[in-house]
């Protein structure tokens, strides 16, 4: 996991760089990560993945590191050191915090929820989630809902866009949005969101501009004006404010800014919230504008009523709890399974030759019935035990009893999701939306 909490936001965004294919490369490349979901917000990059057994944490951990450095440019000593892993219930309990705007640079802000569903949909849209991933991820959600629900964490509306326009407006010489002109730079979750916000505050002069051409299509939806190369600079030149959200290849430029305001006399408020910067850090050093960035937002994010933060841990760790003894429950499906496949081989075999002597008679069938009925009694201790070991988390204890009891091999399941990178896959960057590349739980 890299994330806004271990390391500076600019090693986040260099470390996130090709995030968008490394969960497909990744799997294409090592036999050691089954199933994989990126998490790429503006604070943090976390990786979770899952491992086919528990020996193959290590190496999927390599796997992801190798990609991420390939990526990125980095070496894999730097990329191994930004990141921190994760494994077994450290995973859900980070990720449910994660999801819940715990561990938010806004603390209790609800955007993440959202991203953390829209990771999941990505992983499945490229096959690159596993089942067990999948029941974390919506695990992790519906605890975000339940926090949302059950505590006052976040009824404020907090957000890092909220915060960034409460700067924004402190910094004005007009506090009324009605009256103020603003351009934004993409039309990802985070434009729409800071489009909403805007209108909610009375902003009416909005204008949009995308490098990939897409502000037409967002404005249709949304409202306001598409920009395209040519408007740009003249709409840029008569804005109060300017908010970049899109984290593109192409950034404004400092030399290139003050050419285009040298005959505004308005002050410009450019507020830089995307990770790999629209607006050059230069710009803050330019006559009449002030520049408001992510770290900005973190320093100026008020401090939730420590009575609902309590609440909202609570609620968290409670729901990781369950989960991993749901978890380790189903872990023993495959022990089960092997133990009555064993018992009614058994029962087959007996019952074959009861025909063999008797025919299909009624007598026989009446042995038969009895038979599997005794069976039955006698499997439903086993079972239960099997489930009630695996919430305590001996099921190991449970499959070796079986080997040494009735020569017994259990097939183990993949492992389940861990937190590797969170850049984790731990925590990691993107739009904050981890520690190592990615989140790796073994799932028994």
């Amino acid at each position: 996991m890299a994330t806004h909490a271990d390391i500076d936001l600019e090693t986040v965004a260099q470390l996130s760089t090709g995030a968008s294919e490394l969960a497909t490369s990744t799997l294409a490349g090592s036999p050691a990560v089954a199933g994989a979901v990126v998490l790429a917000t503006c604070n943090r990059f976390e990786i979770y993945g899952e491992a086919p057994q528990p020996d193959d944490v290590e190496a999927a951990r390599a796997a992801l590191i190798a990609q991420i450095s390939e990526a990125s440019g980095l070496s894999d000593h730097l990329v191994s050191r930004s990141f921190s892993t994760r494994t077994g219930p450290e995973v859900s309990q980070h990720l449910f915090a994660v999801s819940s705007g715990l561990d938010s640079a806004v603390v209790g802000e609800r955007e993440i929820a959202g991203q953390v569903r829209r990771a999941l949909i990505t992983a499945q849209h490229e096959g690159t989630a596993s089942s067990g991933l999948v029941r974390l991820f919506q695990t992790a959600s519906k605890t975000a809902k339940d926090v949302g629900a059950q505590t006052a964490l976040g009824s404020r509306g907090l957000s890092i866009v909220s915060v960034a326009l409460d700067l924004a407006t402190d910094l004005s010489e007009n506090p009324d949005w009605s009256r103020k002109k603003v351009v934004v730079f993409g039309t990802g979750a985070y434009a729409g969101a800071t489009m909403s916000l805007l209108r909610e505050r009375g902003c009416t002069d909005i204008s949009v501009f995308s490098s990939s051409g897409r502000a037409t299509g967002f404005v249709a939806t949304r409202g306001g004006t598409a920009l395209d190369g040519e408007s740009l600079p003249a709409a840029v030149a008569a804005a109060d404010v300017m908010i970049g959200c899109s984290g593109s290849d192409t950034r404004v430029e400092a030399a290139e800014l003050a050419q285009i305001r040298a005959a505004s006399a308005q002050p410009l408020i450019a507020i830089d919230l995307a990770l790999t910067h629209d607006f050059d850090p230069a710009v803050s050093e330019l006559d009449g504008v002030e520049l408001l960035t992510l770290e900005s937002v973190r320093l100026a994010a008020p401090q939730e009523q420590a009575e609902s933060l309590a609440q909202a841990s609570s609620i968290v760790k409670d729901a990781a709890k369950a989960f991993e003894q749901e978890r380790q429950a189903r872990s023993m499906d495959s022990a089960i399974v092997a133990l009555r496949r064993h018992t009614m081989n058994v029962l087959d075999a007996e019952m074959e030759k009861v025909r063999a002597r008797h025919g299909c008679t009624a007598a026989a069938e009446e042995v038969e019935f009895a038979l599997r009925r005794m069976v039955k009694q006698l499997l439903h201790v086993p079972t239960v035990r099997a489930r009630e070991l695996a919430a305590n988390g001996q099921q190991e204890e449970y499959i070796a009893g079986l080997e040494a009891l009735y020569g017994i091999t259990v097939d183990q399941p993949a492992s389940a999701p861990a937190s590797g990178a969170e850049c984790p896959a731990g925590h990691g960057a993107g739009q904050d939306t981890g520690d190592l590349p990615r989140d790796q739980r073994h799932s028994a």
